[in-house]
């Protein structure tokens, strides 16, 4: 077999084939024998007609065809190889010459992995906010735990800020009560700002029985970002009582002995979060300062697959379990459909961008992941998911996906030695040292971020394993 390469632009290319016609000899016996399991001639035992009464009785073209279509896929593969290509994507295959005992010509056209440069990063600086807990987050945090152990007690007086308020709901649009807008014994503290606009207003100021009606934009369901008439009546009022912030309010809440302890552990907790904000931080912006020194052409199709998953999954998957569909999102993004468009081709581009550049530097840096760090970045999976570690492992080995697995954590590896690579300060000057944090998200967030897009490196690989299995076009 003989195969060449044309270069039609940096992400396209032609095969051009021939294969002399004694390399076909085991697709043809194989076609006689498909062809002879499937018909049935007088005179002879199924499956034993000799090869030149299948010629005569159904054709040789039937039998060069069955041949080819059997043999396309593993020569064009053998040519893939051959010129060291990854393809993309499903060829686009044309049988340019086929003569009988002598020649099989073929072309085939794929989209590929655009040849990257990888410039040196090491001048990369970014700037990320200052870990600092002030008094004020430290006294929030306590108080916030504070209240989830506050006790209520039913009262005959009016709704005022602080109370719990159990109440019904019903919300009408164009004077119609909408399906999914009936509430029943809902829970409310007045000023949480938990629930619709103007409900505090609404309901301050009732007692165990009263009603009143206002009017709010709805946050969910089928109307959402519409403005609907809202009649709220409350059937009880609680008064919260907050327990005292002492030693004993320690002891009840927490691990700890006295309240300073309490606090100290607060304020260590919040620099840890702090921390690993900053961390992720410093991640987005070094894979925004490497996308923007690397020029990466981006196949068409390619883009436009991934486009079409991010908005299947979206409106397929994710805007159902909020119990919204695409219009509804829409006004309550107050975008238009154009311009969610436009946002969700940029996220798109950013994601298959970053996929390859990452990929390219998992290649030129000879990352490879070990079973310890698979394991730790599914099991991260599986939390993130709801499933077990067990079932998560057993859905992606059910499903393919493994390979998908193992190009996140490498992708979060070389994301890593660019961040570590890189100069990173805070907002107050000082440089920041992320070593911890990154080792805690690697594979994680890195991963996560570095394909915003497990979308485009899932996309990528199926196609390419439809180009390989389906040949044939």
């Amino acid at each position: 077999m003989k195969s060449a390469v044309e270069t039609l632009n940096p992400t396209r290319v032609r095969l051009t084939v021939e294969v002399p016609f004694e390399e076909l000899k085991p697709s043809l016996d194989a076609a006689y024998k498909k062809i002879n399991q499937q018909v049935t001639v007088p005179g002879f035992r199924k499956g034993k007609v000799p090869a030149r009464v299948i010629d005569q009785r159904f054709g040789r073209g039937a039998v060069l065809e069955e041949a080819v279509n059997d043999a396309l896929p593993k020569l064009y593969q053998e040519a893939v190889n051959e010129g060291e290509l990854s393809p993309l994507g499903q060829p686009e295959v044309d049988i340019t010459e086929l003569k009988d005992n002598e020649l099989l010509a073929f072309t085939a056209e794929v989209d590929v992995r655009p040849a990257i440069e990888i410039p040196d990063y090491s001048g990369i600086e970014v700037t990320v906010d200052a870990v600092e807990v002030t008094d004020e987050d430290v006294e929030k945090a306590v108080q916030q735990l504070r209240e989830r152990f506050a006790s209520t007690t039913v009262v005959e007086r009016p709704a005022a800020e602080g109370d719990v308020v159990k109440i019904d709901l019903e919300a009408r649009v164009d004077g119609e009560v909408l399906e999914d807008g009936v509430a029943k014994g809902v829970d409310y503290v007045i000023g949480s700002g938990e629930l619709l606009d103007g409900i505090d207003e609404a309901v301050t100021g009732l007692e165990a029985g009263g009603s009143a009606t206002f009017t709010s934009e709805l946050k969910g369901g089928s109307a959402a970002g519409r403005e609907a008439e809202v009649k709220v009546d409350v059937t009880s009022v609680s008064a919260r009582e907050l327990p005292e912030l002492d030693d004993d309010f320690a002891q009840l809440a927490s691990q700890f002995d006295t309240l300073e302890e309490l606090r100290a552990d607060t304020r260590k907790r919040l620099e840890r979060m702090k921390k690993y904000d900053q961390a992720t931080q410093a991640q987005e912006k070094v894979l925004d300062e490497l996308i923007s020194l690397v020029e990466v052409p981006i196949p068409e199709k390619l883009l436009q697959d991934e486009i079409n998953t991010r908005k299947h999954n979206l409106v397929n998957h994710q805007l159902p379990q909020m119990g919204l569909d695409l219009a509804a999102y829409l006004r309550m993004q107050d975008k238009s459909e154009e311009e969610f468009d436009a946002e969700l081709k940029q996220q798109a581009e950013k994601g298959i961008r970053t996929q390859f550049i990452l990929d390219e530097l998992v290649s030129k840096e000879k990352l490879n992941v070990n079973q310890e760090e698979l394991t730790e970045h599914l099991v991260r999976r599986a939390q993130s998911s709801g499933m077990s570690p067990d079932q998560f492992a057993q859905a992606v080995v059910e499903s393919g996906q493994v390979p998908m697995l193992v190009g996140e954590v490498a992708r979060g590896k070389a994301l890593a030695l660019v961040v570590e690579a890189a100069k990173v300060t805070d907002t107050n000057g000082e440089t920041v040292t992320l070593e911890d944090e990154e080792d805690e998200s690697e594979g994680g967030e890195a991963a996560e971020a570095s394909a915003e897009s497990g979308e485009a490196a899932e996309t990528a690989e199926k196609s390419a394993e439809q180009g390989e299995e389906k040949a044939e076009g």
